[in-house]
């Protein structure tokens, strides 16, 4: 145990006039490469001065169905016609041209003809909701699902439609739901972040799709590793330099009481420095985070029965199976928002049968296990688990085997959380293009989400710059169709 005299004292007591907090730093001489965690030192970061810290547990604007939220993201936009919403007449016209103008396209030239499913349907469950061949393992989860046919989108081109999904805007660098979530509500665990996600996508927006924008910093997403690394490369380090294996807890402790000393006398400076509260709050959650967060990314703890429910006992499910189980584990520890990406697979302009086949194959018995384990530790009635890419695809078809961008009118699933189990919401029109039923947009989506976790959309606003912002900006009607 350490009992210095007070370093920082000394170091201002020699000067006359306050040193910078570099030349403070370089004088004291510490390390804190512990104190990485870089995610969370955003440069636009402002911070809470809440009891608590800006990350204290907030009570809902009314009673919430769903504690927390597991984003499934299908980088790359999955087919609804080939998924989750069947439709005939593409079978009876297989091979017609499109009957009516086709609107905006991602791609240049004329569309191509009308192109029937490669895959047959079946119905699942109770409910006898319809699943593709693709999915025979979510099909036997279907009774949970609540899928909706309907949701529409602005973005033909992936980053514009990615930052909307994620952020509500297609155009602007806003915040992402996940950290409107956690400004909304903070979170109940203070040793972990509350806001994680999973390999996260570097294209497309990278982390624009999961940053707190002018958000304070304290609500952006904590990513654990990225799109390009194996699960193994990961696993040896979940978080960067969140460990210091030469200095013990108490001597961590010390160094940074040093810091913070020099942080707060810095922000006194300054009248209050938000950037500088921002990174006062980064530090103290970094080495909390110690304690708890390496047991919490150990999923090779899980019992061997556990991990093939995930399909980690084989090496084509394996990586979203531990993207999966970790999922389930940071929700476990009341995380409030996670995220888990498949990333940027599912753009299939060609070669739809075999990639939308092998694509499905890698997360079909990942995402059955989650919703089985959440179901089986009475943790899926209070997690609403997501399912959704950035937008559908064309019931035509391009370069002869394959199927363009379509926002028009896709499918996404909800399960738990307060959602109608076995339940379809809204639908397309008959080749699967437009939304024509009970039209779900992206603001909608958001404004739904928000009000299961227990929000007001309309009531959960930040100001900034002169203006009060808000997820779903404008418009955004909650889809009261949908709940429970």
């Amino acid at each position: 145990m350490f009992h210095p005299v007070d370093p920082i004292q000394e170091i201002f007591r020699r000067r006359e006039k306050p040193l910078s907090r570099r030349a403070a730093l370089r004088a004291a001489g510490c390390g804190f490469g512990f104190l990485g965690l870089a995610s969370l030192l955003a440069d636009a970061a402002t911070a809470s001065t809440s009891p608590g810290g800006p990350l204290a547990p907030k009570k809902p604007h009314f009673p919430a169905t769903a504690k927390r939220v597991i984003f499934l993201f299908m980088h790359g936009g999955p087919s609804a016609v080939d998924t989750f919403d069947p439709k005939p007449r593409l079978t009876l016209d297989h091979g017609k041209p499109l009957p009516f103008k086709r609107p905006l396209a991602f791609a240049d030239g004329d569309a191509g003809p009308l192109m029937k499913s490669p895959w047959a349907f079946k119905p699942g469950g109770q409910s006898g909701i319809p699943v593709s061949d693709l999915f025979p393992h979510v099909r036997e989860c279907v009774d949970d699902l609540c899928v909706v046919r309907s949701l529409v989108g602005e973005g033909v081109d992936h980053g514009a439609a990615l930052l909307q999904t994620f952020t509500g805007s297609s155009t602007f660098v806003r915040p992402s739901m996940g950290s409107w979530a956690l400004y909304g509500l903070g979170t109940e665990n203070q040793d972990l972040p509350g806001y994680i996600t999973i390999k996260p996508t570097l294209s497309h927006g990278g982390a624009k799709n999961y940053s707190s924008a002018f958000l304070p910093g304290a609500f952006q997403a904590t990513p654990i590793g990225h799109s390009g690394l194996k699960v193994a490369d990961i696993e040896k380090e979940p978080i960067e330099f969140l460990m210091n294996k030469k200095m013990g807890p108490d001597e961590q402790r010390f160094e940074l009481d040093m810091l913070q000393n020099i942080n707060r006398k810095h922000s006194e400076m300054r009248q209050y420095d938000p950037n500088l509260e921002a990174r006062i709050q980064a530090f103290e959650l970094a080495f909390r985070m110690q304690s708890q967060a390496p047991e919490v990314f150990k999923v090779e703890n899980e019992s061997e029965a556990t991990k093939k429910l995930y399909g980690l006992d084989d090496p084509k499910t394996a990586d979203f199976g531990w993207q999966c189980l970790l999922a389930r584990r940071l929700a476990e520890k009341d995380v409030r928002f996670v995220q888990c990406t498949h990333s940027y697979k599912w753009d299939q302009h060609g070669q739809l049968f075999n990639k939308h086949t092998e694509n499905a194959l890698e997360v079909d018995k990942p995402i059955a296990g989650l919703l089985k384990d959440l179901k089986a530790r009475g943790m899926l009635k209070d997690t609403l688990v997501i399912w959704a890419g950035e937008f559908g695809r064309t019931p035509v078809s391009q370069g002869g085997d394959g199927r363009d961008h379509n926002p028009y009118g896709y499918t996404i699933w909800m399960a738990g959380g307060g959602v109608k189990p076995g339940f379809i919401y809204g639908a397309t029109d008959e080749l699967g293009y437009h939304a024509v039923e009970d039209r779900m947009h992206i603001h909608d989506f958001h404004a739904t989400v928000l009000h299961l976790m227990g929000m007001d959309h309309e009531r959960l606003t930040y100001n900034y710059s002169g203006r009060d912002f808000r997820l779903t900006d404008v418009a955004g009607v909650v889809a009261k169709g949908i709940i429970a």
